[in-house]
């Protein structure tokens, strides 16, 4: 079985890479960075360690590497015989490599009838819809029809925490033991795609909304107050108790808008909580508060891991949160230097202020409850 995958980074290598080689795949990788590809089919392997106190270290072979902007033919080639394609690339990236994807789909239905089933694996609600969309606009109307009978482009979940690292082998990556990988299996076209560790379920929103408003919520809980507070590190951040305290304040709220909005049983979802907070104090694994922190301005969408959850509490409860507040607060202080979104949140803080800024950046209304209690947090 042949895997096609954008994006050779940590997450592409780490996660969704050796579940592939471990399903059986030979899987070819396709980016932009020509050191990664160099050493990939130079090396044909690499290790992935597990973030535990054994450190089990997995073996990934099977495995070759395209720069998908020098040799873009020989990726279209490779597209056009996948039995599956992956992404982790990030959610600003899939633009960018959909027109590649269009043109290998375009030499695939030539000569190869098979289904073939295309998923983002990204950190984002609606990733392969997305994708799919920016595909389209590379082609005709008869090309869609035809990719609509024979291509499947099923939407999913993805969570494992792959920290920043740098290592004496450029390939090896650390990941920690935990992971989830949801994929909505009526959108799948032929046979499931024969991967272990997927999950398929009929409908994926509560699953998304789970892990963004559990996984993503507390993680960004613990950066940005963490931030505020001067912690360097994740795991630094969660020992102090006011972090702490105003995490599991965040995530009994958004798990009161979870149980409420898709009837999860409230203790499965308690015990969930308690294993995500255990991941975030996993002694083997040191995350900056400023990488998990990065980009506020998506974070603070309308349908992003603050405010959605929130209004969410709002919706099904008719209180207003306290916890959530002080995250969406921390979040709109976060000032560093080196992140693009964080500059651009301050400027606007500094022209317009900080009740329209959070307006124009949530889509909440003027009047709005949250906002009041946001501000009250500043």
């Amino acid at each position: 079985m042949e895997a096609v995958h954008f994006g050779a980074g940590n997450i592409g290598r780490g996660f969704i890479g050796l579940l592939l080689y471990q399903s059986g795949y030979d899987t070819t990788f396709v980016d932009v960075n020509d050191e990664i590809i160099r050493a990939i089919n130079e090396k044909k392997q690499y290790s992935v360690v597990l973030a535990a106190e054994d450190k089990k270290t997995i073996t990934v072979k099977n495995i070759s590497a395209i720069n998908s902007v020098s040799n873009p033919e020989e990726a279209a080639r490779a597209i056009a015989e996948a039995d599956i394609i992956t992404t982790a690339v990030g959610p600003n990236v899939l633009p960018i490599i959909s027109k590649l994807i269009a043109q290998g789909l375009r030499e695939r239905v030539k000569t190869n009838k098979q289904p073939l089933n295309i998923i983002a694996c990204e950190n984002m609600v609606g990733g392969t819809k997305l994708l799919k969309e920016n595909i389209y606009q590379h082609c005709t109307s008869e090309e869609k029809a035809i990719l609509n009978e024979m291509i499947g482009f099923p939407n999913a979940a993805v969570d494992r925490i792959v920290p920043n690292q740098t290592n004496e082998e450029l390939l090896q990556v650390l990941v920690e033991p935990y992971y989830e990988w949801v994929v909505e299996a009526p959108a799948i076209k032929g046979e499931k795609p024969p991967i272990n560790g997927i999950t398929f379920v009929e409908d994926l929103t509560p699953y998304i909304e789970r892990k963004l408003f559990t996984v993503n919520t507390g993680h960004a809980a613990a950066a940005y107050v963490g931030y505020h507070l001067g912690y360097r590190t994740i795991i630094d951040a969660m020992k102090d108790v006011r972090v702490s305290d105003t995490i599991q304040g965040a995530l009994r709220e958004s798990g009161e808008a979870l149980i409420q909005t898709y009837q999860f049983d409230r203790e499965e979802h308690e015990k969930y909580i308690e294993t995500i907070l255990s991941r975030f104090t996993n002694p083997f694994i040191s995350d900056e508060v400023t990488r998990v922190a990065r980009g506020p301005l998506r974070k603070l969408g309308a349908r992003d891991r603050l405010v959605r959850p929130a209004v969410m509490y709002m919706e099904a409860t008719g209180k207003v949160p306290v916890y959530l507040a002080k995250v969406i607060a921390a979040a709109l202080a976060f000032n560093h230097e080196a992140d693009e979104e964080a500059v651009q949140l301050q400027e606007m803080i500094a022209n317009q202020g900080v009740e329209a800024t959070l307006q124009e950046i949530s889509g909440l209304e003027a009047g709005h409850p949250l906002v009041a209690s946001v501000l009250q947090e500043m």
